[in-house]
């Protein structure tokens, strides 16, 4: 049986669970009630559908950007191998953009020095460039402009353009001053309101920026605590919060935004990843609550 018929199964029986298939990391992510919920799903995957999984714990999307300009970044490709060789030849001016923009190409190319045919070629290679950027992850808020280069009437292809603007942004990124993103989550926890001050501890101690509580509609006596709280510090959550509040505590929360790592965590993040995103199939389990 495949795992996604397996497991959509098993919601179906357990509503509690939710699972996804991530599309930054690949993984298959499976959230619970907590460890002994997750286990216990496992094993029913395992005994009942024939899927023993190796499981851990979901990787971070971290993304990066760029915090300087660089201009003038020169990328040349030549290559030659009997008969007809590949030429391509650029000059690209990379900007930062504010975040939540994205990425654009754009190019100011004057007297045909780059034919028009070559320069699809050229944004194809920088949007793969940027799927795995010098950090190791999908780069985001990005302007890139083709601003100058050359070509030879014979040797020049779509193909070496493309091959000349990775090679451009492979040097010029490094120029930019790349720097590590990490999603930040909108949460809202629920607790009673003698538990509230534990809370509000749990957050700062995770780096959490707390926006404000209030009472809880329609439940007596429980407040309801909104805050920000980088993804990276929601693995075990539910469990720390549980511990908290006697076990009653409980949280949902949505994807709000990116935000800048810290340079001290920046260093630890990138041992860990292996200066890698990681990218490949997983399967994968997750403490929290959806």
């Amino acid at each position: 049986m495949k795992l996604s018929s397996a497991i959509n199964k098993l919601v179906e029986e357990d509503p509690s669970l939710v699972w996804e298939q991530h599309g930054d990391t690949h993984e298959v992510i499976l959230w619970g009630q907590g460890d002994i919920h997750l286990l216990v799903a496992l094993d029913r995957l395992r005994r009942k559908y024939g899927l023993p999984l190796s499981t851990h714990l979901p990787q971070v999307p971290y993304k990066e950007t760029i915090r300087r300009a660089a201009a003038s970044v020169h990328g040349r490709y030549k290559h030659q191998t009997g008969g007809h060789g590949q030429f391509g030849d650029v000059y690209l001016e990379i900007k930062p953009l504010g975040r939540g923009e994205g990425f654009n190409f754009s190019e100011t190319i004057v007297g045909g020095v780059v034919p028009r045919q070559y320069i699809p070629g050229v944004e194809m290679g920088v949007r793969e460039y940027l799927t795995h950027g010098p950090l190791g992850f999908p780069v985001v808020d990005v302007a890139v402009t083709l601003t100058n280069g050359s070509y030879h009437s014979v040797d020049s292809s779509e193909q070496a353009f493309k091959q000349a603007a990775r090679i451009a942004m492979q040097e010029g990124l490094w120029r930019c001053e790349p720097a590590l993103l990490e999603p930040v989550v909108a949460i809202a926890i629920s607790v009673p309101t003698n538990f509230t001050s534990n809370v509000l501890r749990l957050i700062s101690t995770r780096r959490g920026q707390i926006l404000g509580y209030d009472a809880k509609p329609n439940w007596r006596s429980w407040d309801e605590v909104s805050a920000f709280l980088p993804q990276a510090e929601m693995h075990d959550l539910i469990v720390e919060l549980r511990s908290l509040t006697q076990g009653v505590g409980s949280f949902r929360w949505q994807f709000d935004h990116l935000q800048e790592v810290p340079d001290k965590l920046m260093d630890r993040v990138l041992t860990k990843s292996g200066n890698s995103n990681g990218n490949g199939n997983g399967k994968t389990n997750g403490n929290g609550s959806h």
